[in-house]
C-alpha cells in the first residue's frame, strides 16, 4: 500500500513539474524554458533546505510548532539586508553582489545559531511555550528594529528591500545556485551518517543520552547545519514564515512515522510541490497580481494557528 502511494505521489509530482516547465511556453528553449529551469532549480534547493531545517530543528527542541523562522532566523536575515542598504546603499550592495551577500548571510546565521544555542535553549528547554514566547518576542524585537531602519533609507533603497522581504523564485542566478548546491551538498555530507542519531534524539534528551548519544555535540553540530540551510533558503527565495511548520507536520502525517530517513525526503517533496503549485497559480491564474509569499503564508499561517491552539488544548 505504501509503495502504491509512493508511485502515485511520484507520478503526480512529475506531471506537475512538466506542466510547470512546458505549459504556455511555446517550447521556447532559448529563453522561456531556461528561465523556468532556473526557477525550478531554486524551488528544489529552497524546498529541500526548508524541509530539512524545519524537521531537524523540531527534533532538537522536541516540539512540532517551532521552526527556525519562528525563532528569528529569517528576521535576522532581513535585518542584515536593511542594514546593508542603510550603511552602503544600493551601490554598495551591488558591489557586494549576490554571491558576497550569500556568504555573508551564512556567516551571520551561524553566529545567530550559536547565540540561540548558548543562551536561549538552555533556559527554555523544559518549557516549550516559554521557548516559543522567547522566539516570538525576539522575532518581534528584531522586526521592530528592521522597521525603524526602513524609515531611514531612501524610497529607492526601500523598494529594493521590499523585493528581498518576500519569497520569490525570480531573483536567483545560476552562479548563486551553484554555491547553494555546494553548501547543501556539504551539509548532506556532514550529516549523512547521523540519521539514526536524529532518531534517538527525537526520543528526548535523557533517552538519547542513555543510548550513548553525545547530545551536546550533536545539538551544536545540527544547529550549525540548520543555520547554513536557513541562510541558503532565505538567500535564494526569501523569508517563508510558517512554511516549515506546515511541511514538517504534513510529512509526519503522511509518513506515519518519525524516522528521519522517511520524513526528510517526504518533507522535501511536499515543500517542492507546494512551491510549484504556488508559482503556477501566481503565473497562470492570478497573472502576477499576487505573490508566492501571500499564498504560502496565508495557508501555512492558518495551519500554524490551528496547530498551536490544538497543542495548547492537549497540554
Amino acid at each position: 500500500m505504501r509503495s502504491y502511494k509512493f508511485w502515485l505521489f511520484l507520478s503526480g509530482f512529475l506531471i506537475l513539474t512538466l506542466f510547470f516547465l512546458f505549459y504556455d511556453s511555446s517550447l521556447d528553449f532559448n529563453y522561456v524554458i531556461p528561465k523556468r529551469l532556473l526557477r525550478l532549480s531554486t524551488i528544489v534547493l529552497g524546498g529541500i533546505c526548508i524541509a530539512f531545517s524545519s524537521i531537524i530543528f523540531q527534533t532538537l527542541v522536541g516540539n512540532r510548532i517551532l521552526t527556525p523562522a519562528i525563532m528569528g532566523y529569517e528576521a535576522v536575515y532581513l535585518l542584515w539586508q536593511v542594514l546593508l542598504l542603510f550603511i552602503v546603499g544600493t551601490h554598495g550592495l551591488s558591489l557586494l553582489g549576490l554571491n558576497g551577500n550569500f556568504f555573508a548571510s551564512i556567516i551571520l546565521m551561524l553566529l545567530y545559531s550559536w547565540a540561540i544555542h548558548r543562551w536561549l535553549l538552555p533556559r527554555g528547554r523544559h518549557d516549550v511555550f516559554m521557548l516559543l514566547l522567547f522566539g516570538l518576542v525576539l522575532t518581534m524585537v528584531i522586526g521592530t528594529v528592521t522597521q525603524f531602519i526602513q524609515l531611514k533609507i531612501s524610497p529607492g533603497e526601500f523598494s529594493v528591500f521590499q523585493g528581498l522581504s518576500y519569497a520569490s523564485f525570480n531573483r536567483s542566478q545560476s552562479e548563486t545556485l551553484v554555491y547553494a548546491f555546494i553548501a547543501v551538498a556539504l551539509v548532506f555530507w556532514i550529516g549523512r551518517k547521523t540519521l539514526p542519531v536524529l532518531d534517538a534524539m527525537a526520543l528526548g534528551r535523557e533517552q538519547a543520552i542513555s543510548l550513548g548519544v553525545d547530545h551536546v555535540h550533536y545539538v551544536r553540530l545540527y544547529f550549525g547545519l540548520i543555520a547554513i540551510l536557513v541562510a541558503v533558503s532565505t538567500s535564494l527565495i526569501g523569508p517563508t514564515a510558517f512554511m516549515g511548520v506546515f511541511i514538517a507536520n504534513i510529512a509526519y502525517a503522511f509518513a506515519g512515522s518519525f524516522k528521519h530517513k522517511i520524513t526528510l525526503p517526504l518533507g522535501s517533496a511536499i515543500a517542492i510541490t507546494i512551491f510549484i503549485v504556488a508559482q503556477i497559480l501566481v503565473e497562470h491564474v492570478f497573472n502576477y497580481k499576487t505573490t508566492v509569499s501571500i499564498l504560502v503564508n496565508l495557508v501555512c499561517g492558518i495551519y500554524f494557528l490551528v496547530l498551536t491552539v490544538r497543542s495548547r488544548g492537549v497540554t
